[in-house]
């Protein structure tokens, strides 16, 4: 007796932000592969089929999208993510000095935080 099927396997890529085109909002879309493969006693053989398909966070609508899209948005995510790290270095919005250098502003739970005057409110516990 020879039992042989098929398996199918769903990979998130990436998120990225699109304009969704059945509700039109500019919302997050995760970008995913699905890759059904041949299976024998149970044991994933080899693929046969990989599709990738982008969805809609905002409405829910799913569309296929052809292999060389899926290539140019994972390209696309990877450039926004090192983008963005560049731009996030050093702005940690709960730093001593609050955020973006000013002082008293962001963290409200840092010494001299925001519209506190030393002892006057804030932490009675605290000298």
């Amino acid at each position: 007796m020879i039992i042989f099927g098929t398996k199918g396997y769903i990979y998130q890529l990436a998120i990225l932000t699109l304009v969704c085109g059945q509700c039109g909002n500019p919302s997050a879309h995760t970008l995913r592969k699905r890759v059904s493969k041949f299976t024998l006693f149970f044991v994933p053989l080899f693929p046969y089929s990989t599709k990738h398909y982008t969805q809609c966070t905002f409405c829910g609508v799913e569309h296929q999208v052809p292999n060389e899209q899926a290539e140019q948005l994972l390209a696309q995510s990877a450039s926004q993510a090192q983008q963005g790290i560049g731009q996030q270095h050093g702005a940690n919005p709960f730093a001593q000095g609050g955020q973006g250098g000013q002082p008293g502003g962001g963290n409200p739970f840092s010494q001299g935080g925001q519209g506190q005057q030393p002892g006057q409110g804030g932490n009675p516990y605290q000298r």
